[in-house]
């Protein structure tokens, strides 16, 4: 028996809905719902142990995989299974993972799992859209401790219209990309990648998504009531002691506020309040400390977070001295690493990246093989944040789900400002080495140089900046910190990373963490930022004001020709043989695409050095000359016949066509070498494709004046008995002379 199910349908208000429905699928899981839009269907699950751990934070899994039977696809590669995620979907856990997980109550612990999978896939519906919907959805119709419902919406803009979840083929077109997160009430995470858009327009793209986002909010919590809302369980909190709250806090609060005025440097900083913490547990005794030690040292951090964000809004200083707008000091260099095609370092305080440029051909694009996308990238960044950076040693586990977040935030922040008529395929790496504060905004700062050191030829330089905010919400105070350190990072209300050029936003990256933050406040941060951008950018350009104009002599130079589609055969030979030799006679390599609009070859060649791409360019040339009938060209003997001379065009090497014996001169020829040899140059007359032997003719006598009392052999009779040897044969008689043929058997 179908059990029945339960649904609510929103509609995006342009014919487009999408539908949550639950009470069909996965009814063991706490939580379970189908949410479609067109063909594209997500199944969410949520699942939370009753046990809580002892930890000091959530256990969260957000996991977010796409199937390829979803788009009726094999999986590529030899197994045929779904294997590690990939890049994108590792995006979209991200994407969810940050607005789900402060809206549990801190103190809770157990093992949550939220499992989403694209189960259909619809070519004109993002399904990365619909995550965040879709594990709230779910978690509604458990009995999580959960704040409240949010949701998760796309923003896009076409001839200045906004759209809420655009298609792909819309985004295409879409001067803005941004993905935000909301509850009803509050905006809580933004990211996304724009053209050079102005603060306030940035802060309209979040309020419209902002209410689409209330409707699909208001949506969920009618499903969760037309299914029956569960009482939420109950769960053993932390211990609480409010005495013992009130005299660590004494104990701590004046002394964190006098090293954190002092304005020291990281490492003598955190000593001195370690030392603090030791001198308060000190205090107390051992039985104590192991009955409720715990909550010594969480009250310890909740008495500095307070100290230290009190100085910022009463003063305007910060832990390092700054004031709040203040940039930390920046040193730049370029062509650091003599070998790769661009380098650069860039370093902002306790923050240093190390970025390296490599320049390749198509055949290097970054292939994205998802059943929701197939595709390549020309441009792509990668960032690698190794242990060391922060004086730490840990293991090593692959790329965490952070480096390949920032490294995308990175890349988003830069793409737009390489131009389409770059003939590379790009890759950027950034080698954090040390960190205190947005290493993935350093990694834009120094990826900037590194282009510019390797002859990328970028629009416009982009720089980017880490920006906080501490804000009062009793006293009204705020305060916006620009180019934060990390330990501002943990106890602001909101981090903000913003990348852009002086015309504007390219990319950003939010976390709000208070509710209710004013739009107010929101653009003020943002152009407190802007200015924070423009001071880093005019660092990056007293460093390399413009693009080199060319690549590094050891980097390849990548030269680009179309050739119509019917030479491609032959520039590549059978089995690849004329391309293969080409590449390694002349060191470079050659890549042929096919145009698919107009169907040319589209031919890259890259080679370090002029004479290798020169000598391909001459190949190709020669592939395509198409010598004019009635004209003269000059050529050169490359092979002696018995019958003629075979030789080349002087102007088109390679090209070949042969010179008849009986073109050579009027007088009768008897030898070749009576009149060229081997390497001989001459003039020829083309003549086009003869009827009779349907091959290119050319002469050399036809330039030569006849000699006196030259006369013409008269043509062939064409009266008489044609087939000639076969019809003679057939006219003998045998002869009577012949003896009988031996039977040899």
């Amino acid at each position: 028996m179908i059990p029945k199910v339960f649904k609510e349908v929103i509609d995006l208000g342009d014919g487009r809905e999408i539908s949550i429905e639950t009470g069909k699928l996965a009814k063991q899981a706490h939580g379970s719902v189908v949410v479609q839009s067109g063909k594209c269907m997500l199944l969410c699950t949520v699942v939370s142990n009753y046990e809580q751990k002892d930890l000091g934070f959530l256990p969260l899994t957000v996991d977010y995989r796409e199937k390829f039977a979803a788009a009726g696809r094999y999986p590529g590669g030899f197994f045929k299974r779904e294997a590690r995620p990939s890049d994108g979907e590792v995006l979209t856990m991200r994407l969810v993972d940050r607005v789900l997980r402060p809206l549990f109550p801190k103190d809770y612990t157990a093992e949550t799992q939220v499992m989403i999978q694209l189960m259909s896939h619809d070519e004109n519906v993002m399904p990365d859209a619909m995550a965040g919907l879709a594990a709230s959805a779910a978690i509604q119709l458990s009995d999580f401790p959960f704040e409240c419902a949010i949701s998760e919406a796309r923003v896009g803009r076409v001839n200045g219209e906004f759209i809420i979840n655009p298609t792909r083929a819309q985004l295409a077109e879409s001067d803005i990309d941004m993905m935000i997160g909301a509850s009803a009430d509050s905006v809580m995470m933004v990211e996304g990648e724009m053209d050079e858009i102005s603060e306030d327009e940035m802060a309209d793209a979040i309020k419209f998504a902002h209410e689409a986002i209330k409707v699909q909010c208001a949506a969920q919590l009618r499903l969760a009531e037309a299914f029956g809302k569960k009482e939420v369980r109950e769960y053993e909190g932390e211990r609480t002691d409010a005495d013992l709250e009130k005299k660590v806090h004494d104990m701590a609060y004046d002394k964190v506020y006098a090293i954190a005025k002092a304005g020291s440097a990281k490492h003598e900083r955190s000593a001195a309040f370690a030392e603090i913490k030791a001198d308060i547990k000190a205090t107390f005794s051992e039985e104590e400390l192991e009955d409720y030690g715990g909550l010594v040292s969480d009250y310890y951090r909740k008495a500095e977070k307070a100290a230290i964000r009190d100085l910022t809004l009463n003063e305007g200083l910060r832990l390092d001295g700054r004031k709040t707008d203040e940039i930390r000091p920046i040193w730049c260099e370029i062509d650091y690493l003599p070998s790769t095609h661009g380098s650069s370092i860039f370093t902002r305080g306790e923050t240093q990246a190390l970025a390296t440029v490599t320049l390749g051909t198509s055949r290097d694009a970054n292939k994205i093989d998802m059943p929701s996308f197939e595709g390549e990238e020309n441009f792509y960044l990668h960032y690698n944040f190794p242990p060391f950076c922060t004086g730490e040693a840990r293991p090593i586990r692959g790329t965490s789900r952070r480096e390949v977040g920032h490294g995308n935030l990175a890349q988003r922040g830069l793409k737009g400002m390489i131009p389409e008529s770059c003939p590379y395929t790009v890759r950027v790496v950034s080698e954090v080495l040390e960190s205190n504060g947005s290493s993935s905004m350093a990694t834009v700062c120094a990826g900037t140089m590194a282009l510019m050191d390797a002859g990328v030829q970028m629009i416009r330089p982009v720089s980017g900046i880490a920006m906080g905010l501490i804000s009062d919400a009793e006293s009204g105070k705020y305060a916006v910190l620009s180019d934060i350190l990390g330990d501002e990072d943990h106890l602001g209300d909101m981090d903000f990373k913003v990348t852009g050029t002086a015309e504007g936003i390219t990319a950003c990256q939010m976390d709000i963490k208070v509710k209710g933050l004013s739009y107010e406040i929101l653009v003020n941060a943002l152009k407190q930022a802007r200015d924070g951008r423009l001071h880093i950018l005019t660092k990056l350009t007293d460093t390399i004001a413009t693009p080199n104009a060319d690549v590094k002599e050891h980097a390849p130079t990548m030269v680009t020709r179309r050739i119509p589609n019917e030479f491609i055969g032959a520039l590549i030979g059978p089995g690849g043989k004329v391309i293969q030799e080409m590449q390694k006679v002349t060191e470079t390599t050659i890549v042929i695409n096919e145009d698919p609009v107009t169907e040319e070859g589209i031919v890259e060649i890259l080679g370090v050095g002029k004479a290798g791409i020169e000598a391909v360019m001459a190949k190709i040339d020669s592939l395509l000359f198409k010598p004019e009938k009635g004209s003269i060209y000059e050529v050169k003997v490359v092979k002696m016949l018995d019958f003629g001379a075979v030789v080349e065009y002087i102007e088109a090497p390679g090209n070949e066509v042969l010179l008849h014996i009986s073109e050579l001169a009027w007088e009768r020829t008897d030898n070749v070498t009576d009149i060229v040899n081997m390497g001989d140059v001459l003039d020829v007359k083309y003549f086009g494709v003869d009827p009779k032997t349907r091959k290119e003719k050319v002469s050399r006598k036809a330039i030569l004046p006849k000699p006196e009392g030259y006369v013409a052999r008269p043509p062939r009779d064409d009266k008489r008995p044609s087939g000639g040897r076969d019809n003679r044969r057939d006219d003998r008689k045998p002869r009577e002379d012949r003896k009988p043929r031996e039977d040899k058997n």
